[in-house]
């Protein structure tokens, strides 16, 4: 489930105020600890901004051709 960035900061504020641990916390809310601690992180290198979903796109191409190997075949 997608959650906007008003919610995230909201949960985020919840667990961070909350009298219970943070993992009783997040237990309660249904939010895994690894996705919240990525929020947290998220949030506090780029505040609630960061918090906005991002298109989920791959770090690099496994079966991509380097640039050297297009050339000769192209030639």
């Amino acid at each position: 489930m997608r959650y906007p960035a008003s919610e995230k900061l909201e949960i985020i504020r919840t667990v961070e105020t909350s009298p219970l641990s943070v993992r009783r916390t997040l237990a309660h809310v249904g939010i895994p600890k690894s996705t919240f601690y990525a929020w947290l992180d998220r949030y506090a290198a780029g505040g609630r901004d960061a918090l906005e979903d991002r298109k989920p796109r791959p770090q690099r191409v496994w079966n991509r051709i380097g640039d050297d190997v297009r050339g000769k075949v192209i030639a």
